[in-house]
């Protein structure tokens, strides 16, 4: 038997590995990107960092220390430099492939945080095997931003296994719709209407909000918010935002909300605070073609009829009248019943009546000065008598003057609208008739004169 060379003796003192063979190894060397394994090889182990985990890692020397030791696999026994390229995350993914048929197979319930946001559901990993739970089953309900799930620990069950297809798939759904399907029997055991709630706002649409009662979603309907008109629930509540609602309506498992509470009601003293005959100040909530509606109260709202704005006559509301703006009206009318109100803005326009009796007021004065007039001129006339004809002429010229300011009268009378314009004209008729009487003053002097 020969003897053996020295080089002959060394390569049998060492092990022999192959592909695929799992070894035990001990770190020897930790670098950023790599680290140095003895594996009781000629030729010692080198893992990456890129297979060490398939978590994403930033710097090796973080997760592993000199002196560690651990099972990895063989991928090369030569990596091209004389070295052996090992894998740890490949040992791992397959005990954890183990680990997940199990769960799959058993239904168990898995635990573990999401290490990856994809566009189209969340990566998480457990014991290195990667599962993947699509965004439709994430959640109970669609979930526009998955990134709130970023390093959070979730809950799962495998629904489906096949790791030859790379088909690890995780449903998160099915156990929240189970807890919510538990929570609503215990609810509904205990939930009447009537009933003042806590929720909180879970989603808003254009026509109402979703709130969360505790393992039942309620519709708080953009009708009942408040007592007051709701143009779009978006502006008023935010998601997240806890509210004490009314239930109103349980049909099944759906349930209605409100937050129009009955103390709260404004109808409900309305025949104290919109008596007919008050005087009111509301804003112009809205308009249509017969009219405007007249917000007197949150929740109240009185028609200003278009007959009823002016006196004027008015095509349409719009013309005068402007959504926002505030307008004083009186009650004609008050129908709790209905919860009708009706309004008038011309009722509060002076009426013509009253203009006249003004009028008539300016009038009276110039009567007086008329019946001045009337006793001058009749003194006159029985003092020229006898006299020719001129004096007769300024008789005449008296009665005219009398009639005139009679027929300034009724003019007057007729004036309604402006009553100033009225009383300068009669002011002008007071003084000619003055001045009249001062002529025929002159003219009985002359004929006494000749006589």
């Amino acid at each position: 038997m020969s003897e053996l060379s020295f080089e002959q003796m060394l390569d049998e003192s060492f092990k022999t590995i192959r592909n695929g063979e799992v070894v035990e190894g001990t770190v020897i060397d930790v670098k950023p990107d790599e680290a140095v394994l003895n594996i009781g090889y000629k030729s010692d182990g080198i893992l990456t960092k890129s297979e060490y985990s398939n978590k994403p890692i930033n710097d090796l020397t973080e997760e592993i220390k000199v002196g560690d030791v651990m099972d990895v696999k063989v991928l090369k026994v030569n990596d091209g430099d004389g070295q052996v390229a090992l894998t740890y995350k490949r040992l791992a993914t397959e005990k954890g492939n183990e680990r997940l048929r199990e769960a799959f197979e058993n239904k168990e319930v898995l635990k573990a945080k999401v290490t990856q946001i994809l566009g189209g559901g969340l990566c998480t990993t457990v014991d290195e095997a990667r599962v993947f739970i699509p965004a439709s089953l994430v959640s109970d309900s669609y979930e526009k931003d998955l990134k709130k799930y970023d390093g959070v620990e979730i809950e799962f069950v495998i629904s489906e296994f096949n790791p030859r297809r790379n088909r690890v798939i995780g449903d998160r759904r099915q156990l929240l719709v189970a807890e919510r399907a538990e929570k609503q029997k215990e609810l509904f055991a205990r939930l009447k209407v009537g009933d003042t709630v806590e929720g909180t706002v879970k989603n808003v649409t254009d026509f109402g909000a979703f709130v969360d009662l505790g393992g039942v979603d309620g519709l708080l309907h953009i009708s009942e918010m408040s007592w007051g008109r709701v143009d779009n629930p978006k502006k008023v509540f935010n998601v997240g935002e806890v509210l004490n609602v009314l239930v109103k309506d349980i049909h099944d498992t759906k349930v209605a909300l409100s937050l129009k509470f009955p103390e709260t009601n404004p109808w409900a003293n309305a025949s104290e605070r919109f008596a007919a005959g008050s005087i009111v100040t509301g804003r112009v909530a809205r308009m249509t073609d017969f009219g405007a509606f007249v917000e007197l109260a949150p929740g109240v709202d009185a028609l200003l009829h278009v007959s009823q704005i002016s006196r004027d006559h008015i095509e349409k509301p719009s013309d005068i009248l402007s959504v926002g703006q505030e307008v004083d009206a009186k009650i004609v009318d008050l129908n709790e019943v209905d919860k009708k109100i009706s309004l008038s803005m011309k009722v509060l326009e002076k009426e013509p009546v009253e203009a006249v009796e003004e009028v008539v007021e300016v009038v009276e004065e110039p009567a007086e000065a008329v019946e001045e007039v009337v006793e001058e001129p009749a003194e006159a006339v029985e003092e020229v008598a006898e006299v020719g004809e001129e004096p007769v002429e300024a008789v005449e010229e008296v009665a005219e003057v009398v009639e005139e300011p009679v027929e300034a009268v009724e003019e007057v009378a007729e004036v309604v609208e402006e009553p100033a314009e009225a009383e300068e004209e009669v002011a002008e008729v007071v003084e000619e008739p003055v001045e009249a009487v001062e002529e025929p003053a002159e003219a009985v002097e002359e004929p006494v004169e000749e006589s």
